[in-house]
């Protein structure tokens, strides 16, 4: 449990702090928004899969539950230090947000569910040999 937090917490803080790489010191974004966004999108996708990756590594059964859990609790995470740190800072809505990033979240459990579910076709295959 103590792993899945810590890696759901570096899958939201990885994203947020190469973002700061954005912007100029007075919190003028260098970039256009869409490049921003598309690329902090990337970021989280790339850095997002590792860490699934990390943490299916030490996962020994129940691949599309743990892909389940880990999925939605990657979610609630984001979703959470988003609204404490995040929408603060953007000084938005929750349904701005929602709407322009946090809508985004749904490819985390769509991603760990469909690792879960490879994994398990996987061993089911290394099991029928």
């Amino acid at each position: 449990m103590t792993r899945n937090l810590l890696l759901g917490f570096l899958s939201w803080l990885i994203p947020f702090a190469v973002s700061f790489l954005f912007y100029k010191p007075g919190g003028e974004l260098v970039v256009p928004y869409a490049t921003f966004k598309s690329t902090i999108m990337v970021v989280g996708v790339i850095s997002g899969c590792y860490l699934l990756i990390k943490y299916f590594k030490i996962t020994e059964g129940d691949f599309i539950k743990n892909g389940i859990i880990v999925g939605l609790s990657w979610f609630a995470i984001n979703i959470i230090l988003d609204v404490v740190i995040l929408i603060p800072i953007m000084k938005s809505t929750f349904t701005d947000y929602f709407i322009s990033i946090g809508i985004a979240y749904f490819s985390i459990p769509a991603i760990s569910i469909a690792m879960g579910y490879l994994l398990k076709v996987k061993s089911n295959i290394h099991a029928n040999k």
